[in-house]
């Protein structure tokens, strides 16, 4: 191929939508391409793959080429996104997936089916060494929706399909929001891109070193207790359609990025244990800090009990604790006690800590102050918790390092994160935990 046919090439490749896709999503629209005349039957390959800095951050990314036979999936896509992962692997770089696929080339019979086994095991490999986000901007169908679903966090147009079903059956942006696979929904694929743009910036290049530093903000004013705590304007909200009464987040606090796990009053649901316990483990792998606000009554079952214990348990990272409401029973022992093994504790005050919930503890320990009316009962037992489960009563004791006011809860965790950056945590040899 003489130059200038390999320039008409290469012209004819940057007007497709996949390269438009990574020209908005690269700074200054520039990145470096990765096998771009690589052929796939008698078209290019389905796929447009590269690395250049987004946000001033280095990243390695893909995006499936719709012009080119639907985006099917084939031998030279299959091999582009393996190049890209060893690349990652190699060099130690987050990973972006745009997905826009109508399947996959089955033509190619079982040399496609090889061809999704190496991508598969490729991301395999990558998963807690480096940041991994899929964004799905179209369809994103059959057993490409697998690598897909795999990545850390999976960012989806509102108007996108995921599903293994080659129907697209259950596929919907909302479907899979609520059943935890898609951490974001975007407005359509501009904003996709612009999320997983924002995304990038909160986390490592990979699992040795710490995410870029940002210029500090003061908080914002607000009721909430996570506002008055991190930065203003710095928390990207994760998972907001799963579970019932937990929250998570990526946040900045004096310009650092921490996990931010929020639980609002209530039991928490098997949907809620898997989300905690989902976001822990990541922030863990990517030795972010953990900064959990505890207001908890218990669990649904005891799966998602232990679900949650075991990965704070297991997480070395720093854990920072915060009881904001009522934490009872294992929902304390998971969230802040000995079970989430949390560095520091800390409470605000008029919050209750206890074993049981407070009607119970005050029917087994003070019996003769619920001899009441019924409809006194519920006073008489805040009455007891104020008295004998309050956050005092619990630092007495030593289980809570310090009582503290939401106006102190910021510069306290800003200093204890400092505390806690250079902790290290020898555990013992083993492949991984069976919880």
């Amino acid at each position: 191929m003489s130059i200038e046919n390999v320039t008409q090439a290469k012209a004819s490749i940057a007007e497709t939508s996949a390269y438009k896709t990574l020209e908005s999503f690269f700074d200054d629209g520039e990145f470096m391409s990765v096998d771009v005349l690589a052929k796939s039957q008698d078209t290019y390959a389905e796929v447009v793959a590269g690395y250049g800095t987004v946000e001033g951050v280095f990243v390695y990314a893909f995006a499936q080429n719709p012009d080119f036979c639907s985006g099917a999936m084939s031998k030279a896509q299959a091999a582009k996104l393996k190049k890209i992962y060893d690349l990652a692997l190699k060099t130690g770089a987050p990973v972006v997936g745009f997905y826009d696929s109508k399947g996959g080339r089955l033509d190619e019979g079982n040399a496609l089916l090889a061809g999704y086994g190496e991508v598969l095991n490729a991301a395999s490999k990558l998963s807690g060494v480096v940041p991994q986000i899929s964004v799905v901007l179209g369809d994103c169908i059959g057993t490409v929706a697998l690598n897909a679903s795999c990545a850390d966090f999976v960012i989806m147009a509102k108007d996108a399909r995921l599903s293994l079903d080659t129907m697209g059956n259950n596929s919907g942006a909302q479907y899979n929001a609520e059943s935890g696979v898609a951490s974001v929904i975007a407005d359509d694929k501009a904003d996709a891109v612009e999320k997983a743009k924002a995304l990038v910036t909160y986390l490592p290049l990979n699992n040795i070193v710490e995410p870029y530093a940002f210029e500090s903000a003061e908080p914002e004013p607000g009721d909430c207790i996570g506002s008055k705590v991190v930065d203003a304007g710095s928390a990207f909200k994760l998972g907001k359609n799963f579970g019932d009464i937990a929250r998570t987040a990526l946040a900045r606090i004096d310009g650092r990025t921490v996990g931010l796990v929020n639980t609002l009053g209530g039991v928490i649901s098997a949907d809620d244990a898997n989300k905690i316990s989902k976001f822990v483990r990541f922030c863990d792998a990517f030795s972010l800090t953990v900064l959990t606000f505890v207001n908890a009554c218990g669990f649904e079952d005891i799966k998602s009990a232990a679900k949650v214990t075991s990965a704070y348990a297991e997480a070395t990272t720093a854990k920072i604790s915060v009881v904001t409401g009522t934490a009872v029973g294992a929902s304390y022992i998971a969230l802040a006690g000995t079970g989430a093994n949390a560095d520091v504790v800390y409470a605000l005050d008029n919050t209750v800590i206890s074993p049981v919930s407070p009607e119970a503890a005050a029917l087994i320990l003070a019996p003769e102050k619920m001899n009441v009316p019924v409809e006194e009962q519920k006073a008489a037992a805040q009455q007891f918790a104020a008295e004998n489960l309050s956050a005092e009563k619990a630092c007495e004791n030593g289980y809570v390092d310090d009582v503290l006011t939401e106006d102190e809860l910021r510069k306290a965790i800003t200093t204890t994160m400092y505390m806690l950056s250079g902790k290290r945590v020898e555990t013992l040899s083993k492949k991984h935990s069976t919880i």
